[in-house]
């Protein structure tokens, strides 16, 4: 028997000794939930319930178990009641960011994690608040906006961004000077690119002749730290473009209208420095499927992104675009 399995057994001991414990058998169900034993906590958590039934961390922690195991539609039926109270429960509000950041409604998620943090300053979660771009509230107090934020409709329109507000986002631009020699492995996906990125730029008359543009995009998908990001910035040095790495904090805004404004100025100044090759991480956040979203401020952004991507006002000729997720199910299908 491993040392974590016979922790594990003294702490499954533990609790059926002290069953009331209520910070034993959190502290139990959550060495399960870190051990990627999920169905076992959620086991846990509800045979704990039964006998807690009023106990809101408990709760939430089954919510959790629920979450980390794509039981969304369980996990939100029981963050929502947690919610509903007079007094949140912290802890739930932060699920509940993290619920509907997965299911593409970031502004919703901004503002039920800024709601936790105000409850509870213990709550604070570095993690998502990367996620959500939200660090300056945390960091810098005179960055937060004088007026709250609201989906307050104005003459049959959205409220957008109040005047002074920023105008639009900028991104580091670089000129990488790795190659595909400096990437190891990944023979089939270097391929993909030289295909559809690479050779189009680096042979422009045959593809005019062929009324063929130069210019596309593909999306990677791999776990986190598998190289997307190196492999990116490989292909911008392969035909010496400009380079672009976009996170969601540069493109994310919690005002109505921003985030597409950020968007559209992102693309506008890749453009300028074509060939520009733009790298998206984390893409699913701002292209998530909009049959999943229950506000209109997340699929204004997918639309915005689509547009952009099309071409429709902007020539996008020697745009070279690259995605990477590490969920391809949640990206919109129209990408």
């Amino acid at each position: 028997m491993s040392d974590a399995e016979a922790a594990l057994q003294a702490l499954r001991e533990a609790v059926r000794l002290a069953p009331d414990n209520l910070d034993l058998v959190r502290h139990y169900g959550q060495t399960l939930l870190t051990l990627l034993r999920y169905s076992e906590a959620e086991e846990h958590f509800k045979d704990a319930l039964a006998r807690h039934p009023d106990s809101q961390a408990l709760k939430t922690a089954l919510a959790d178990a629920y979450y980390r195991q794509d039981k969304n539609s369980h996990a939100l039926a029981i963050v929502e009641t947690l919610i509903g109270q007079g007094q949140p429960y912290p802890a739930a509000l932060v699920l509940h960011a993290r619920l509907m950041y997965r299911a593409g409604e970031v502004p919703t998620a901004v503002a039920s994690y800024k709601q936790a943090i105000d409850i509870s300053d213990e709550v604070s979660d570095p993690q998502l608040e990367g996620l959500l771009g939200i660090q300056t509230w945390r960091d810098d107090e005179a960055a937060e906006p004088t007026e709250p934020f609201s989906d307050e409709v104005v003459d049959g329109r959205i409220r957008q961004a109040s005047e002074g507000e920023a105008e639009g986002a900028a991104a580091n631009i670089e000129r990488p000077k790795i190659t595909f020699d400096d990437v190891g492995g990944m023979t089939k996906v270097k391929e993909q690119i030289q295909i559809k990125i690479i050779y189009p730029l680096t042979h422009a008359d045959m593809y005019a002749a062929y009324g063929k543009k130069v210019g596309g995009g593909i999306l990677m998908y791999g776990p986190p730290g598998c190289g997307k990001t190196h492999l990116a910035r490989a292909t911008a040095g392969e035909v010496d473009a400009k380079f672009m790495s976009i996170g969601i904090n540069d493109v994310l805004d919690m005002w109505i209208g921003n985030s597409e404004r950020n968007l559209h100025s992102l693309f506008e100044e890749a453009r300028r420095h074509r060939p520009c090759v733009l790298f998206f991480d984390e893409v699913d956040a701002l292209g998530a499927s909009r049959a999943d979203m229950r506000q209109s401020a997340g699929r204004h952004l997918v639309n915005q992104f689509l547009s952009e991507l099309d071409g429709v006002e902007s020539d996008n000729e020697g745009l070279l675009i690259l995605g990477a997720t590490n969920a391809p199910w949640h990206v919109d299908s129209a990408f």
